[in-house]
């Protein structure tokens, strides 16, 4: 080393004088010691300037050299690590310039963390500090500090900053170092998160500090400083404390479910949920539970979840929910979650009461207990007022006497006393709230019975000998006592016969008063009644039963009679009336328009037909029936009878005898020649035919099923075959037609077919 190698050199130009050479060996033994391990004090000549050592960000930096109260006369050195690596070498060189001599020297230290305390400083010197960071390397990296050893005595920053933000207030404590005893005020800074401007608040150190009227809705950054003065010249600001927004809101509870426990007797299953609206804000959720007893503990349990699932006996119990972050606490919402009363097992009677007197009453068990709990706790109240508690040790019985009660028991009041164990052995009290405890049973007493000291409101519904009584039960607080039943007294009004009284059970609401008397006026009372006596009556119900008439045989007969003659008409009538209606609302003859066969001899009808009309028309003749037939295929008349199967074959025949008589009737008148009549053969009378149609149209089905199979369906018929076949009525059909058409003889038709043309 240089400096070592300056020693020996120094030593050995001295080595004549003995002492000098002794002397010169431990300066140098001493130089090597310091050299190798704290610090080495020498002319700064000797150290390299390590000018590869460069700053860089990534590097070693905020080199900060300060001194304090309690260590004056040294100074102790600070700086952030870099990051390029991880195995860390630091050299530290401190240049001290004396200003009165204008000379410096130097100080090295080697080290492996980032701080170095205890460095010896005078009065009136400049100090260079200097921290290089592997300076061996080729990646080393510096940090420069500079100033005056009469400005280093530094106060703060505070050791620890607590916040507590309420109604638009900033609560803060600060606690300083030990050291800064010597600060005496204080300086809080603080701003909004998009400000850039601070705002600035002193405080006297040991007071309170309370900074008002802050927005609850808003965010701020915190900055804590002392007051400089003669021993604090350096007072740094602490770090930037981030205060989030005040929770102003409290949850909302959505679901409170009570469920039971099927594995354990005597506890029941609370899970509730909550909405928080400001989730963003919060960090977690608290809920406190204590018994509404008012026995402590208050349990307080914190839940990140907006749920949670308590398992409590059937006691009382108050729940409070709130949020909270690390400077706030919403208000809480209170929940109560009440006392369990219809449980199976209270019904079993596993609880007796004595009582003693106003301010003693035993309660007794009946199953033994001891052999699993010693730790008890008892709740009496009466009703509408807090519980008092008692939770006590006992192994030798099933019973424990409440005594010298500082609540008196009063009397025609009702009391609940309830019974819960515990799973403890040694202290009975609660150790926590959550999971505790169970409930073995209830039951109600009284320290002195009463009679009741109202009566139910009665209602009735009269029948024709009876009447059907309802009432409402009697007011708890009126009974003053366990109502045994109701007594219905009841007798005839304006009578001194005698009363009748009536008990039913206490659970009734109704009852029915049979066989009374027809055409006689009641009057009915309901009072209940407890163990000391009946209580008050309820006010007159009064009501008649109505007399009834004789019964008149003679108007039943009427009306039997007119019943039965009606039942006859519809059965004699009925069927003719339902075929007529159903003839004419739903005839059994389809409407030819939609027929196809209709469709394809439309065209050619109705030009035949128009030509016939019109021919007519100029010729001037006047007719009153117009038949078009298409001559193919020839049927005879003897075979028309076959066809037959009208059911109406009257209503047919009256219809085509109609049609003939005109027909005969236009043949009187003369026909002209060339004319086209519906018939080439003399008329018979076919009032006797039995070819006759029900309608209009007749299917022509039927017809195509009974024609001879040799007759061609479409021959044309000259007049050689007409005048051979004279005196025989011939009906032409064509098989290909669905349908015949009888013309209608209706004046007013045959105008209106002329205007047509």
């Amino acid at each position: 080393m240089v400096g070592c190698e300056l020693l020996n050199s120094k030593c050995s130009s001295y080595s004549s004088n003995l002492h000098f050479f002794i002397l010169c060996l431990i300066l140098a033994y001493h130089t090597i010691l310091t050299l190798n391990g704290e610090k080495s004090r020498v002319d700064c000549s000797v150290f390299p300037n390590y000018q590869h050592c460069i700053n860089h960000p990534a590097g070693v930096q905020d080199l900060d050299c300060f001194s304090r109260n309690d260590n004056v006369g040294y100074m102790r050195c600070v700086w952030k690590p870099g990051k390029h690596t991880s195995n860390k070498k630091y050299t530290l060189i401190i240049e001290t310039y004396y200003i009165s001599k204008n000379t410096t020297f130097c100080e090295r230290y080697n080290l492996t963390e980032p701080s170095i305390t205890n460095i010896g400083i005078y009065s009136k010197r400049v100090i260079t500090a200097k921290i290089f960071e592997n300076s061996e390397s080729t990646n080393c990296t510096k940090a420069v500090f500079r100033g005056s050893t009469n400005s280093l005595l530094r106060c703060g920053p505070p050791q620890s900053v607590t916040f507590r933000r309420h109604s638009g207030n900033l609560d803060i404590n600060v606690i300083w170092q030990p050291e800064d005893r010597k600060v005496k005020d204080y300086i809080v800074r603080y701003k909004t998160l998009n400000s850039r401007s601070w705002n600035e608040v002193q405080f006297q150190k040991g007071s309170g500090c309370v900074v008002q009227n802050l927005n609850s809705s808003l965010a701020y950054n915190v900055q804590i400083n002392c007051v400089t003065n003669t021993k604090c010249l350096q007072c740094p600001p602490s770090e930037t404390y981030t205060i989030p927004s005040e929770l102003i809101m409290q949850p909302e509870i959505k679901k409170c479910q009570d469920n039971d426990v099927a594995e354990m007797e005597g506890k029941r299953r609370i899970f509730l949920t909550w909405k928080f609206y400001a989730e963003e804000q919060n960090n977690s959720y608290y809920v406190d539970i204590e018994k509404a007893s008012g026995e402590g503990p208050r349990e307080r349990m914190n839940t990140p979840k907006p749920e949670i699932t308590l398992i409590l006996s059937y006691s009382a119990f108050y729940v409070h929910i709130g949020a909270f972050n690390n400077v706030s606490t919403s208000p809480a919402v209170s929940k109560i979650i009440t006392e369990r009363k219809d449980v199976p097992s209270f019904r079993d009677r596993r609880l007796n009461v004595t009582v003693h007197n106003n301010t003693a009453f035993t309660v007794y068990w009946e199953d033994d207990l001891i052999k699993t709990y010693t730790c008890y706790c008892l709740e009496w109240k009466k009703r509408g007022q807090k519980a008092k508690y008692k939770s006590f040790y006992e192994n030798e019985k099933n019973n424990w006497t409440i005594s010298n009660s500082a609540e008196r028991l009063e009397p025609y009041e009702r009391y609940t006393v309830t019974l819960h164990t515990r799973p403890y052995k040694s202290t009975c009290g609660l150790k926590r709230v959550n999971d505790s405890e169970s409930t073995y049973g209830s039951t109600q007493f009284y320290f002195i019975e009463g009679t009741p000291l109202s009566a139910p409101n009665i209602s009735g519904n009269v029948t024709l000998n009876s009447v059907m009584l309802q009432w409402l039960p009697i007011p708890e607080e009126d009974i003053r006592g366990f109502l045994l039943g109701y007594t219905i007294h009841y007798m005839e009004s304006l009578s001194s016969g005698t009363e009748t009284n009536i008990t039913v059970d206490p659970e009734l609401n109704h009852y029915q008063l049979e066989d009374l008397k027809s055409g006689t006026a009641y009057e009915v009372q309901v009072s209940g009644f407890t163990q000391a006596g009946a209580g008050v009556r309820s006010t007159s119900y009064h009501f008649s039963i109505n007399h009834q008439e004789p019964f008149d045989l003679s108007l039943k007969l009427r009306g039997i009679i007119t019943t039965f003659a009606v039942v006859i008409t519809v059965l004699i009538f009925g069927p003719a009336i339902i075929k007529r209606t159903k003839i004419i609302v739903w005839p059994s003859i389809p409407n030819p328009g939609k027929s196809n066969a209709m469709q394809k001899i439309e065209g050619t009808c109705e030009l035949e037909l128009l030509e016939s009309i019109n021919t007519l028309k100029v010729e001037e003749w006047d007719t009153n029936s117009l038949q078009i037939v298409e001559k193919e295929a020839v049927i005879s008349a003897n075979m028309l009878p076959l066809l037959d199967t009208s059911e109406d074959r009257g209503d047919s025949a009256q219809m085509t005898s109609n049609w003939i008589q005109r027909d005969t009737e236009d043949v009187t008148g003369g026909i002209p020649p060339g004319a086209i009549t519906c018939s080439n053969t003399p008329q018979t009378d076919l009032h006797g035919s039995p070819f006759a149609f029900s309608s209009e149209y007749t299917t022509m089905e039927i017809f195509n099923r009974l024609m001879p199979q040799g007759i061609p369906g479409n021959t044309d018929v000259n007049q050689a075959e007409e005048s051979e076949f004279e005196g025989t009525d011939w009906t032409v059909v064509k098989p290909g037609m669905d349908y015949i058409r009888q013309f209608s003889t209706s004046p007013t038709l045959d105008s209106e077919l002329s205007s047509f043309l």
